[in-house]
């Protein structure tokens, strides 16, 4: 007993550093990974990686590919006879894409704001408990997820009663504008994530519920909204469906359909070709190497795009983390 008393006022006089060396060997030990770990985990994310890829360089591929080479070679990543006849025919008449890019742009930015917004309104007020009819209005909005009224009535509903065809409201309010899933998603993290003694502080000292949700609530929110603002803006720009429903001119279309109607027509034309016995001329047609720059032309903008909405995910994903 008078050792160990010893040891421990022998311990109390040494110098600070040496009494922290056994403590910090012991955190460097548990969050410390074993080399074969470190291998195997950088070894697996790189085939992840790899698999992600991979499928793009393919259809990059494919589409700088010779038509006759695909069909006596199939697909590979390393074109073996260079071609641009798919791009020169999608490009042919560049007018349509343009304006098509044009539209999917200004749609889904404009759409994923406007979407992004009426989310956390809806969601906000849900998840205070002070709210008299939060739990009327989580019922209501849970039960939109599993009964839905139907196509017909769906296109009843834009048509008849809110006549929005032919008009650019009609890319961005059915389907997209607001999501019962993601009402959810924001709910939970606003009551998991935002205390109650931080909006108690804020009403002491004179805010208003505006600047509350403004100033306090979003900022800390930056993850969610980074997370479902991400998921609206993909949603907006690979829809198509409205296009095909809505539109009856081809001014307001989206890129997603003009592609899809450019794969029809091409279909149609190595029907036609091959019915009237033009095996010649429908051989000149680039079926397989034009569906492939399609998809390249068609995620070209949101893959440019995406590595900036990582770059403010990942910063969304430390604003408001606890620090020791």
């Amino acid at each position: 007993m008078k050792e160990t008393v010893q040891n421990m006022a022998v311990a109390a006089q040494a110098p600070p550093q040496e009494r922290k060396l056994p403590l910090t060997k012991r955190k460097r030990e548990i969050n410390s990974i074993k080399t074969p770990t470190e291998i195997a985990l950088h070894l697996f994310f790189l085939l992840f990686s790899v698999a992600c890829i991979f499928p793009v360089l393919v259809v990059l591929g494919v589409s700088l590919t010779d038509q006759d080479t695909i069909y006596l070679h199939g697909y590979n990543v390393i074109p073996r006879v260079f071609s641009w006849a798919a791009y020169e025919y999608l490009l042919r008449d560049i007018g349509p894409i343009i304006n098509s890019y044009a539209i999917s742009i200004f749609v889904t930015i404009f759409g994923t704001a406007v979407a992004l917004t009426i989310t956390a309104l809806v969601a906000y007020p849900l998840s205070r408990q002070d709210f008299s009819f939060r739990n009327f209005f989580s019922f209501f909005v849970f039960f939109t997820m599993i009964f839905g009224g139907g196509l017909v009535p769906w296109y009843l509903v834009y048509t008849n009663f809110i006549d929005i065809r032919d008009t650019i409201w009609a890319l961005i309010v059915p389907n997209h504008l607001l999501s019962a899933f993601y009402v959810i998603i924001m709910r939970t993290f606003f009551t998991s994530s935002i205390h109650p003694s931080i909006l108690e502080s804020a009403k002491i000292d004179g805010a208003g519920e505006i600047r509350i949700f403004v100033r306090i609530v979003l900022p800390l929110s930056l993850p969610v909204l980074a997370t479902i603002g991400l998921f609206y803006t993909l949603s907006y720009w690979n829809d198509w469906f409205n296009s095909l429903v809505f539109m009856n001119s081809d001014k307001l279309i989206s890129i997603q359909y003009l592609m899809y109607k450019a794969m029809r027509n091409l279909q149609f034309l190595n029907s036609i070709a091959s019915g009237a016995g033009l095996g010649d001329q429908t051989a000149k047609l680039p079926s397989e190497t034009a569906r492939m720059a399609m998809a390249i032309i068609g995620m070209g903008p949101i893959v440019l795009a995406y590595p900036f909405f990582q770059k403010y995910f990942v910063k969304g994903l430390t604003v408001g983390a606890v620090k020791g």
